[in-house]
């Protein structure tokens, strides 16, 4: 069995850590951050599809539909994604990353390289498009610094192998998009539609995607309390099959070579069908009733096999109408983004109830107002979460359709119904948490005390911090 690597100062900084709370996990202010900034992304995607709704059905390739995609990849996707990896990571692991400084620095760079990005592709001011890269590769170097130690862990299964070339996907990326962008000035060959694709495929499918894959063998069998008995296969050749058929997909694209793009796309396939079939597995075995996490996982399954009916469809049209052919492939990435949005949201109803649970036990706030153990449900608005479900999936809907058909009314009903989905998702995730946090240190004494509920239930009738 490996041996846990010892905690350093910087690495534990977490002085009010409840029991039961691993010490490899950071203090909640982290993954949180990087958590609150995908939503922000979220709204400012939704906000960039908006202004640049009549553009894209034109020109799905001009460089404002491309900061939109780089708000939905880095601001939105990335972000949420880094939190979840810094929350998961080391619980996955059992080891911790090498500082939570480190981390601080990491989301502070990668918010404004994932911001400046795309603004400065939608202004269309180079300047800022090189700072904005500066800072993300600088982002991805810190962060690869960071989780190399909790990654050199042996015998954890296939999520650490995933892990781990999804890290390798990320760097990949980024070289990619530094060479992209100082091509942009220096213009050393042409960064025509299948070498944007073949930039495109890495960061969607083996950063992003891997991660996914990933994480949610281990989140999934948590949250549906399922157990599969014997050896899960699947997660292995969903991990490998994905993996792999990037390395062939993105060369393949980058370099014209259908027969070699035609084999990744196979390949990716192979991995995509992996991922269902263990979901369907982990649903099968599950002994937690339906619930609306189950409903946001089914439905963003549902866009990724609408996506890879689309990226077929597009293959097969593009020689005869050029036009249609680039639109079914920005319906594509749309409905692979959706495929990832869509699990994000679901996951965050999961992921950050139990955070700021945890944070709030560990400022000794663990029941509620009258005296009843605090739960993470307890935390959000059921009846706004099933609204959120039904706006993220509608805005993906509404944006594949406008690509689709290219009508920019949909693509701007989608994108506001992602800035709808992100504000009720700031919303309902955050005010019962602060409530709680902030309520009368008297009443938090309170409630810790049965023998006081009487004085919990005085200070309810004086103030507005009742748990409904």
């Amino acid at each position: 069995m490996d041996a846990v690597v010892p905690l350093t100062k910087s690495a534990d900084e977490w002085k009010n850590r409840p029991p039961g709370i691993p010490n490899g996990v950071p203090p909640p202010s982290v993954p949180l951050s990087f958590l609150v900034a995908a939503v922000l992304g979220l709204i400012g995607c939704g906000v960039a599809i908006l202004i640049t709704r009549s553009t894209a059905v034109v020109d799905p390739t001009d460089d404002r539909v491309v900061g939109v995609a780089h708000f939905a990849m880095l601001a939105t996707l990335s972000m949420g994604v880094l939190g979840a990896i810094h929350q998961f990571a080391p619980v996955i692991t059992q080891r911790p990353f090498r500082s939570v400084r480190l981390s601080r620095i990491t989301f502070i760079t990668w918010l404004i390289g994932s911001w400046l990005l795309p603004i400065g592709f939608m202004a269309q001011i180079e300047g800022v498009v090189e700072a904005g890269g500066m800072f993300a590769a600088l982002a991805v170097t810190l962060f690869v610094i960071n989780i190399t130690p909790s990654l050199a862990v042996q015998g954890k299964g296939a999520p650490v192998t995933g892990l781990r070339f999804a890290v390798i996907g990320f760097v990949v990326t980024a070289c990619y998009g530094v060479v992209y962008v100082i091509d942009r000035r220096g213009d050393w060959f042409n960064l025509s539609g299948h070498v944007v694709l073949a930039h495109a495929s890495v960061g969607l499918l083996a950063w992003l995607g891997l991660t996914y894959f990933s994480v949610s063998e281990k989140l999934w069998p948590m949250f549906m309390l399922a157990h599969v008995p014997g050896r899960h296969r699947s997660a292995w050749l969903g991990i490998w099959s994905l993996f792999i058929g990037v390395l062939l997909l993105s060369p393949g694209l980058l370099l014209a070579r259908p027969w070699l793009a035609i084999a990744g796309a196979l390949t990716v396939s192979v991995g995509f069908g992996a991922h269902i079939y263990s979901l369907i597995t982990y649903i099968r075995h599950r002994r937690r009733a339906a619930d609306l996490h189950l409903v946001f996982i089914v439905s963003s399954t549902f866009w990724l096999v609408a996506g890879v009916g689309f990226a077929s469809s597009g293959a097969m049209v593009m020689r005869h109408h050029h036009h249609l052919g680039v639109a079914l492939v920005a319906t594509t990435i749309s409905a692979l983004a959706g495929w990832l949005l869509v699990a994000m949201v679901g996951h965050a109803y999961k992921i950050v109830p139990f955070i700021a649970w945890s944070s709030l036990r560990g400022r000794g706030i663990s029941k509620k107002v009258d005296g009843s153990p605090l739960m993470f449900a307890d935390l959000f608005n059921h009846r706004w979460s099933a609204v959120d479900c039904a706006l993220i999936n509608g805005g993906v809907l509404a944006n594949c359709l406008g690509f689709a058909a290219s009508v920019s009314w949909s693509i701007g009903v989608g994108g506001g119904l992602l800035v709808g989905t992100g504000l009720i998702t700031a919303m309902n995730l955050s005010w019962r948490p602060i409530r709680l946090f902030y309520r009368p240190s008297a009443l938090r004494d309170a409630t810790d005390n049965p023998a006081s509920i009487t004085l919990a239930a005085q200070l309810r009738s004086k103030g507005p911090t009742d748990e409904r």
